[in-house]
């Protein structure tokens, strides 16, 4: 558990932290909507769309592990720094491609795959470096209101993506996300001011090879942290049909209109912003479990209902209400790991959280995706929603975690 410590000005800097993110996030958002639709509107291809999904998490999970080692040894500030630099070069470099006339599918699908190499650098600092600057009493409600200023980016991003999309060239687009990397890097480099952790500030006697394997046998030591990354894994491998079929989804089954695809990203992120303020503001269950559980259980439910509910109006409501339950999984279960992981091994916990992000829903997809274009996209939205609901059934009854996510002496105020 990380040791209480003196948090000298918290609330600025994790204003700069947070704000200098939401500025890269919404640079980076945009060019990820316009390539998705993009490659979505010219194709029509679930195969396309998850080799799209291959390509953009595949690269995060190989450097995830080896981020996971940099986070604990080096400065974490200057990886974030690094990962956005990464990104915007990426950019750069397709606006250049695209202004010399060259729109191949390949060269995207690149592009995201240099971007998830970035990202993958970044989630295990950002997960690590919170508990540097946030006391630990406040992680769950900043962790839901880091979700909420996220969801907000997600509600602008593709209203304002969608109509760069149809009147600007996409190379106007992805210059806007070169100069937003630009600021964030600005904010962090000049203005946060986190200091370098105990372990970064130590001579490194061992290898990378060695601090991985310590990482690995950690997490193999504490029960709670296999079961909580097995109940992700399977959740995120049956959550690929709604987080990435679903515009295909509707561009078949409810038109191919830019506008559609618009709706159910804002609708998505209606409710995260909503359920992001929920959780700021109430904090969860007592036991964190609770609120994971019933999370999956949720998004389970409404994926059932996208599958079997053929009118839009109520898919686009069922695709807020899984936005809303997201950020019931995504805090508790972030504080859950920031409270109980030792500071020194944060980096490595959180390095092995990405590899179960970034590959078990291009895992799933690449069951689903080729299924798509076999058969009925609502098929695998119904059956994928039952599943979820079964993995939320076996979480709530799992004693392990239940143990582990009991309140802390300190927690209170939660209902």
């Amino acid at each position: 558990m990380i040791k209480n410590m003196k948090y000298e000005k918290w609330q600025r800097q994790t204003a700069l932290f947070l704000g200098s993110q939401t500025i890269s996030l919404f640079g980076s958002s945009l060019v990820q909507y316009a390539i998705f639709w993009y490659l979505t509107l010219e194709t029509q291809s679930g195969v396309i769309m998850t080799l799209s999904t291959i390509f953009g998490f595949l690269p995060t999970f190989f450097i995830s592990p080896f981020a996971g080692v940099w986070a604990d040894r080096y400065n974490r500030k200057r990886l974030i720094v690094l990962s956005d630099g990464i990104t915007a070069l990426s950019t750069l470099v397709l606006v250049l491609l695209f202004l010399a006339g060259q729109r191949s599918i390949w060269i995207l699908l690149a592009t995201s795959a240099i971007r998830a190499i970035g990202a993958g650098i970044q989630m295990p600092a950002v997960g690590a470096i919170l508990p540097q600057i946030v006391p630990e009493k406040e992680l769950t409600r900043i962790n839901g209101l880091n979700g909420s200023i996220q969801a907000v980016v997600m509600l602008v991003s593709p209203m304002i993506s969608g109509a760069l999309y149809q009147f600007a060239p996409m190379e106007g687009i992805f210059m806007i996300d070169i100069v937003t990397a630009a600021l964030a890097i600005a904010i962090m480099v000049f203005l946060l001011k986190v200091p370098t952790h105990e372990k970064a500030s130590q001579e490194q006697v061992s290898n990378y090879l060695q601090d991985m394997k310590l990482g690995f046998r950690y997490i193999q030591n504490h029960a709670f942290i296999k079961r909580l990354f097995l109940y992700f894994s399977l959740a995120f491998f049956m959550a690929a049909p709604v987080s990435f079929l679903s515009p295909l989804q509707v561009a078949r089954s409810f038109g191919d209109d830019v506008w559609r695809l618009t709706a159910i990203e804002i609708a998505f992120s209606i409710g995260m912003i909503g359920g992001g303020l929920w959780i700021a503001s109430w904090g969860g269950f007592k036991n964190r479990i609770h609120s994971i559980a019933f999370a999956i259980g949720a998004m389970g439910l409404c994926t059932f209902g996208m599958g079997v509910i053929p009118n839009f109006w109520i898919y686009l409501f069922l695709m807020g209400l899984v936005g809303l339950v997201i950020p019931l999984l995504n805090a508790p279960s972030m504080t859950l790991l920031q409270e109980k992981v030792e500071e020194d091994f944060l980096g490595r916990v959180f390095g092995v959280q990405s590899m179960v992000a970034s590959s078990m829903m291009p895992l799933g997809m690449l069951i689903f995706g080729p299924l798509a274009d076999r058969m009925a996209i609502e098929i695998l939205m119904a059956v994928s929603g039952v599943f979820l609901m079964v993995v939320a059934f076996f979480a709530i009854r799992d004693r392990v975690l239940l143990e582990a996510g009991k309140p802390e002496p300190s927690d209170t105020g939660k209902e």
